[in-house]
């Protein structure tokens, strides 16, 4: 087949999709929603505090497992055979068993654990779904970082080991930086999916927005009402963070040879303008 051929074919079949996804999309708006419902104050509010705790929870989870994930990735290839070896554990059974499964066990079997007295927290549903949260999203933060690592060659360890620098401070001043940018695209990735994860707080008694859709639904027989609502407030929560990590990626990526150029190419004119102003 032909180039060009493949090309018509892809526009034929992405216009194809475009045009039944868009005209499913029409009719169940014209005809499966209830605007009245939609609009309802009452409605909006709570979607709005779920939405709001969704933010709370999303962000200290996000720093969390970030911060985790840092310490996993440098356990990962640690010099120390036991550090290396906890870290991959970790690392492999909370990638290795589902997110509901740990926050079963966080939730319902942590408290059934505290032999001494009654269990300190009264409202243990939100703090369970961010240790549950940080501790899996800790793990996949974790081998980005370790892949970020390999990716930075060793001649940056050998040159910063050479010029007088300890392994921590070779780690800190010139590997890190280097492997941060390389599992940016990773780590802001997972995040987004962090964001999708809080899908699953609604079974430990979170009320969060998946949570409030299940209410209305149960109440007023009504799934593609509220349902307008969910699928708003998770694209406008996924659509900031991956504007944020595009950023983060634009400024990362100081080292380019775009950017390298267009300093060079700055310098360049600059010169030229002292030196018309000179003659």
């Amino acid at each position: 087949m032909r180039d060009r051929l493949v090309k018509r074919v892809g526009e034929v079949a992405a216009g194809a999709f475009v045009l039944a996804i868009g005209g499913l999309l029409v009719w169940i708006l014209s005809t499966q929603v209830d605007y009245d419902l939609l609009s309802s104050p009452l409605i909006a509010r709570r979607f709005a505090e779920a939405f709001f705790l969704v933010i709370q929870i999303v962000v200290i989870s996000s720093l969390l497992s970030v911060s985790l994930g840092v310490l996993v990735g440098l356990g990962r290839i640690s010099t120390s055979n036991v550090t290396g070896r906890i870290a991959k554990g970790y690392v492999e059974f909370f990638r290795g068993t589902p997110l509901l499964f740990q926050l079963f066990v966080i939730y319902f079997g942590v408290p059934r654990l505290w032999a001494t007295g009654e269990f300190p927290f009264s409202d243990w549903a939100i703090p369970a779904a961010i240790i549950g949260l940080t501790l899996n999203h800790g793990a996949y933060v974790g081998e980005a970082i370790r892949g970020g690592i390999d990716a930075v060659p060793n001649g940056q360890m050998e040159a910063a080991r050479s010029l007088g620098m300890s392994r921590v401070m070779a780690l800190r001043e010139v590997v890190l930086p280097q492997a941060w940018r390389n599992a940016l695209a990773a780590i802001g990735n997972d995040q987004i999916i962090l964001v999708k994860d809080t899908s699953l707080l609604t079974v430990i008694a979170v009320p969060e927005i998946m949570s409030v859709f299940r209410n209305i639904n149960s109440n007023q027989l009504d799934p593609w009402t509220p349902l307008v609502w969910v699928c708003v407030l998770y694209l406008a929560i996924t659509m900031s963070m991956s504007q944020l990590v595009n950023g983060l990626e634009r400024r990362s990526d100081w080292g380019s040879d775009s950017r390298m150029f267009g300093r060079l190419s700055g310098l360049g004119s600059g010169g030229d303008d002292d030196g018309g102003e000179e003659a």
